[in-house]
């Protein structure tokens, strides 16, 4: 009888622990947000027989600590460098390595006032903080952002990035590894308009600029939107200073949509950003960019058209020129994009076209891509 009393008491101990952690798990997951990609792309492209599988998985975890305090952490399963997991045709399947890209926590006590320390992306017109295949420029530090009515000021100081490791400019960082990087910023909206001004300094390595300004409107069932951006960056090593400016519009009219941009660099240097995808940089479509490439002009123009709510084609062409005392470069690429959104998390698009190059064999190349968000 005995016995049979304690296994009694243990068992309600055990049962009251139970309930116990599962109402303080209950409380504690609802203070916590989790989002993220999941994104599979494929590449190939001829006549050179490659291809190319690339796989990325991201997942960001946002969990309230207090009233003003938050936690931030992002985890990526990709390659080494927080990039997809890129698999070519003379590969073996490789698996995906998993690390802890963000760490850090954000304080929202001021009024219009947002302060993150820790490890976190670094948000700028000069890097991809977050992509759901590329890489992500990160760096520990501190960043803040505060707001005026329509006058938004930023302002960050990291004593260390992945630069050397992310990017299209990591030869800058080779020796240069622990440099701190700082970036002050300010937007402005007011009628339709969108101002911002931003600068960021990386120690001995380099100073850039970036001034961009776009409006947009509507008139009846006439949508568009007009850009134009200018950026330098100045290397200190090597005394390149690089520039490059851009313009574009986008219209919508019904169903249908259509979209051009030009933009230059000047003779020295197209280099205006950590990475080339970034808004300081021009890169559009698909192969080809004008980020990163020295007295050169680039193209983008396409036309699309949503067949249904879910699916919609498009036609997209880039026209890339590159000249110097050496001679000319002319790039050119043409594709047809069919892109369907099965639901408002599930995104899927299917690419195939060619790629001219001087001197060189036309090339065709072809893309499928999954998207999967959560």
């Amino acid at each position: 009888m005995k016995t049979i009393k304690l296994g009694l008491i243990a068992s309600m101990a055990v049962c009251g622990f139970t309930s116990l952690s599962a109402q303080n798990l209950t409380e504690a997951i609802k203070n916590v947000d989790i989002s993220g990609t999941v994104a599979y792309r494929y590449n190939d492209y001829e006549p050179s027989s490659s291809t190319q599988n690339n796989y990325k998985v991201a997942t960001s975890i946002k969990s309230k600590v207090n009233e003003d305090v938050t936690f931030n952490s992002r985890f990526l399963i990709g390659d080494k460098t927080a990039q997809a997991v890129l698999n070519t045709s003379t590969q073996a399947d490789s698996n995906l390595a998993v690390e802890l890209s963000e760490a850090n926590f954000s304080y929202t006590g001021i009024k219009n006032t947002s302060i993150t320390i820790g490890k976190q992306g670094i948000v700028s017109p000069f890097t991809k903080s977050r992509d759901a295949m590329g890489d992500e420029q990160t760096g520990t530090g501190i960043s803040a952002m505060t707001s005026f009515g329509p006058l938004s000021l930023s302002a960050a100081y990291y004593n260390q990035t992945n630069f050397d490791s992310s990017g299209n400019i990591q030869s800058l960082f080779v020796g240069y590894e622990g440099a701190d990087f700082m970036t002050v910023g300010a937007y402005l909206s007011f009628n339709n308009f969108n101002i911002d001004a931003h600068y960021a300094k990386a120690t001995d390595v380099l100073d850039a600029y970036t001034v961009g300004i776009d409006y947009s409107n509507s008139i009846n069932d006439f949508k568009f939107k007009t850009f134009a951006r200018y950026s330098s960056l100045s290397e200190e090593v090597s005394d390149i200073d690089n520039s490059l400016w851009k313009a574009g519009i986008k219209v919508n009219k019904g169903i249908f949509g259509a979209f051009v941009a030009y933009g230059e660099t000047d003779e020295d240097g197209g280099s205006v950003g950590i990475d080339g995808s970034s808004t300081s940089g021009f890169d559009e479509h698909w192969r080809l960019a004008l980020s990163n490439n020295a007295d050169s002009s680039m193209l983008f123009a396409d036309v699309d058209v949503q067949i249904t709510p879910k699916l919609n084609l498009a036609l997209k062409y880039s026209d890339f020129d590159a000249g110097d005392e050496s001679g000319t470069v002319d790039k050119n690429e043409l594709y047809l994009q069919a892109s369907y959104k099965m639901s408002s998390n599930l995104l899927t698009y299917v690419r195939f076209g060619e790629l001219e190059i001087d001197d060189q064999d036309d090339a065709t190349m072809g893309r499928l891509h999954i998207q999967y968000s959560f």
